[in-house]
């Protein structure tokens, strides 16, 4: 790692608090009469029926939705024993995982003991507080004994995922992968590098479904494990062949698979043109991989290859596992994580890779359309379906096998709950995040000269969002950029500066050109572009940048005006509006028209609803429209609510794939019980809204803002929609989180135009 990200790492780790998780309460805590609930006298209450009935815990505590991620930090990524104070990063990221892909709530418990025997027996003691144990980062061969010991001594699931979370994730993708090479799993090849805990806990996953062990061979740091070797281990010996075979080179001749999970580099291109047709390759090692797959791709066009890396198909990563596996553990109360359950998660993940992909998955992966086949046999981690297919399987597996406590009898509604608890609001900023990324475009901050402007460009910059364009006094700019540290070759424009003369004047002429019948003299616009928002404006619609930021530091009309004169609007569009993204505890929302339209007309109403339609597809949602109004359904016929009935009729009539209906008040809208018994007609009534359309600018302005400042809801826009091309304006005084989510909006934005 580079200085600079060492930085800002360790920046991350430790501010504004140290570390990535903590605790929140879940009650009520403002009264007097909350705390004395709380805690004495009240909470002897519980005490008391726990006391009487053991499993009344379930009932009166978090036990049922806590898990433990526990280590002693002897084998930690890959900075081996490295010790428990030094290993809790790594296990509050673990827990912070658990929490924002399947809603579990995780201590991290670092242990100072590499005895067996004391391991184990402390993490029994302190078992009573946890529904599940998952053990990370503790060596082999340590690491078997210690898992085959809690499980069977504890009633709570345990799991160690170094093990068992690569194993089940690769057997998906295996499985996937032979079915594609219209191979048999009990007739291939298979060469295993690397003999450590995950290499057998997949070995041993791959044989329950059908490997066999004649045809296995196993390689460590010494070369091919044969059973005439000395002093093996009790694991290695289990996967020993009697073949005459010495190196891994050896070995993977005329190989079907190659599983690697060892260390970096360590198969050549004469290495894999020797495996046998369609061969299989997983090269798992962390970062680096044991061939690169664009190495291995150019080698072999036949081949089908998976790594753990992020920026390669197929990318087996543990986060597909641990955190629905232990969901649907826990939701059944099961006392182990049993091979049944493991088999069914396997089963599960590979059956998923073979259905169709939600539009969402395409965008976050910037694909067209993603589905099965060689650059696609494991599902991807944002895939929103996850939540709702594994844990399901998985406590299925836990019922039928006998070790579940507490069975789910409705099935449809426990799909329901698994929905809810998907972290819809941060999944959405990575969607957007990660789609900037993959083709970042060149972006202006048109007031690099204010602090946090500059600080959001050098997150934008570091991260790889876009590619700034800082706009404003060039020394105040230098001198902020030193006080940051943040150093970078980028353009830096000052449009009042004499070097830019020559752009000033190509740019008016093109200003006049469209705004001479608008009043504008050439001086006028020559004089205009001195200023920074038109100069910029102009940079994007001339394609010198892609996109624009403005609005930080000046009110709204003074950055629109500019914009719409130098913009104006796409092809077919009559009216500009706004929409802002609110990420609320139910989801995502979308609220229009926030900030440029003060009274439309129904006609205007129905465009905006379009537009704003069209803005949720390009984030991945399907929209669901609600017309607000004070009236429902037509109980009014002031021309405030007629205004929205006639939208809507002509939404139904001329864009009637638009999920959309009104008028309707907004707590019916939102409330889909309350909408069904009072108007079982509604088209929204089995539906689940997230898109409100606002009668008025003052009705959408007021609500943003009351939901971003008493809610603390974080809000994305003004998002402009039917511009000619992606400006867009900040709210005023906006944070540095803020300007960062709007510059990854505003990048895909400037990919969805360009295409």
């Amino acid at each position: 790692m580079n200085q600079k990200d060492r930085k800002s790492a360790l920046n991350y780790h430790s501010k504004p608090k140290p570390g990535k998780i903590e605790t929140v309460p879940t009650k009520p805590y403002s009264t007097q009469r909350d705390l004395a609930l709380a805690y004495s006298p009240g909470v002897a209450e519980p005490c008391n029926e726990i006391a009487k009935e053991i499993n009344n815990v379930y009932k009166y505590t978090n036990k049922g939705n806590l898990v433990a991620v526990i280590s002693n930090g002897t084998a930690v990524l890959g900075l081996g024993d490295i010790g428990p104070e030094a290993s809790k990063p790594v296990m509050e990221g673990k827990g912070l995982l658990f929490k924002i892909f399947a809603d579990i709530d995780v201590f991290d418990i670092e242990i100072d003991a590499k005895d067996t025997e004391l391991f184990i027996s402390t993490v029994k003691a302190i078992s009573p507080t946890f529904g599940g144990i998952n053990l990370e980062d503790i060596k082999a061969p340590e690491a078997f004994e210690i898992e085959k010991r809690l499980k069977e001594e504890l009633d709570i699931p345990v799991m160690h995922d170094d093990q068992h979370g690569t194993a089940i994730i690769s057997c998906a993708a295996l499985l996937n992968a032979l079915e594609l090479a219209n191979k048999k799993i009990d007739k291939v090849k298979i060469v295993i590098s690397g003999a450590g805990a995950a290499a057998i806990s997949c070995t041993r996953l791959y044989e329950s479904f059908g490997a066999t062990r004649k045809n296995i061979v196993m390689t460590d740091s010494k070369g091919v494990i044969r059973n005439d070797r000395k002093n093996l281990s009790k694991e290695k010996a289990e996967f020993s062949t009697h073949l005459n075979l010495n190196t891994l080179e050896e070995a993977l001749e005329d190989a079907d698979v190659f599983i690697g999970l060892s260390k970096a580099n360590i198969v050549n291109e004469s290495m894999l043109k020797s495996m046998g047709s369609n061969p299989i390759v997983f090269a798992m090692a962390n970062p680096d991989p044991e061939i690169k797959y664009k190495t291995a791709c150019s080698v072999r066009d036949d081949i089908i290859m998976a790594t753990g890396r992020s920026d390669n198909p197929n990318q087996v990563n543990n986060v597909l596992g641990f955190p629905f596996i232990f969901r649907g553990a826990l939701d059944v109360r099961a006392t182990t994580i049993n091979e049944a359950m493991k088999k069914a998660a396997v089963k599960a993940l590979a059956d998923l890779a073979k259905e169709p992909v939600p539009e969402q998955v395409n965008i976050a992966y910037d694909e067209t359309r993603l589905s099965f086949g060689k650059e696609y046999i494991i599902p991807k981690p944002f895939d929103p379906r996850l939540i709702i297919e594994i844990p399901p399987a998985v406590a299925k597996a836990a019922i039928e096998s006998g070790v579940a406590k507490e069975p789910i009898l409705d099935w449809k509604k426990y799909k329901e709950k698994l929905a809810l608890r998907l972290d819809n609001d941060q999944k959405l900023v990575r969607l957007i995040h990660n789609t900037a990324k993959r083709k970042p475009k060149k972006l202006i901050f048109a007031e690099a000269d204010h602090l946090d402007v500059l600080k959001a460009a050098q997150i934008v910059y570091d991260e790889g969002i876009a590619i700034p364009i800082l706009l404003g006094h060039e020394p105040v700019i230098r001198d902020l950029m030193t006080t940051i540290d943040f150093e970078a070759d980028l353009k830096i424009i000052d449009p009042k500066s004499s070097l830019q003369e020559e752009s000033r004047k190509k740019y008016a002429e093109i200003f006049w050109n469209d705004q001479k019948r608008n009043g504008k003299t050439l001086y006028d616009s020559q004089r205009l572009l001195r200023e920074r928002n038109y100069f910029g404006a102009m940079m994007v619609k001339n394609g010198d940048a892609d996109a624009m930021l403005s609005g930080y530091s000046r009110n709204y009309p003074a950055v629109i005006k500019p914009i719409l004169e130098c913009i104006g609007p796409a092809k077919g569009v009559r009216r500009v509006a706004a929409t802002n993204l609110m990420l609320t505890q139910r989801g995502p929302i979308f609220l229009s028209d926030t900030s440029i339209n003060i009274n439309p007309s129904a006609k205007e109403l129905a465009k905006i609803a379009q537009m704003t339609a069209q803005t949720a597809k390009m984030f991945g949602l399907q929209p669901v429209l609600a017309m607000l109004s004070y009236s429902n359904y037509g109980s009014s016929e002031f021309a405030e609510a007629t205004k929205i009935t006639e939208a809507v009729k002509f939404l139904h009539r001329y864009y009637p794939d638009i999920d959309v209906d009104g008028p309707i008040q907004s707590d019916f809208a939102l409330n889909k019980e309350m909408l069904k018994s009072r108007f079982p007609f509604s088209q929204l009534s089995k539906k689940n809204v997230n898109t409100l359309i606002f009668p008025n600018l003052d009705s959408a302005n007021i609500t943003y803002k009351l939901m971003k400042e008493l809610n603390g809801t974080l809000s994305i826009g003004p998002i402009l929609m039917g511009l000619n091309a992606p400006v867009h304006i900040l709210q005023l005084g906006a944070s540095v989180q803020e300007i960062v989510n709007m510059a990854a909006m505003a990048v895909v934005d400037a990919q969805q135009k360009r295409k």
